[in-house]
């Protein structure tokens, strides 16, 4: 079952962010890992709709990787 696969991943939030969303987990008396679930489910649809970085910049197919 999908709802019980629990990995640990680090994650790295600007401090301000970090703090909102450390004050917004206290005041639903939530945890920091459950509000950034809830908030991916809600906003998931939208970010799939933002371009890959080659459809914004044009380098199909050119790996920056590669470039270094």
């Amino acid at each position: 079952m999908a709802g019980t696969d629990k990995r640990k991943q680090s994650l790295y939030f600007p401090e301000e962010m970090l703090k909102e969303i450390q004050e917004e987990a206290t005041r639903q008396d939530r945890s920091l890992s459950w509000v950034v679930q809830q908030a991916w489910k809600i906003a998931r649809e939208r970010i799939k709709g933002f371009p890959a970085v080659n459809d914004v910049t044009g380098d199909e197919g050119t790996d920056r990787r590669e470039e270094a």
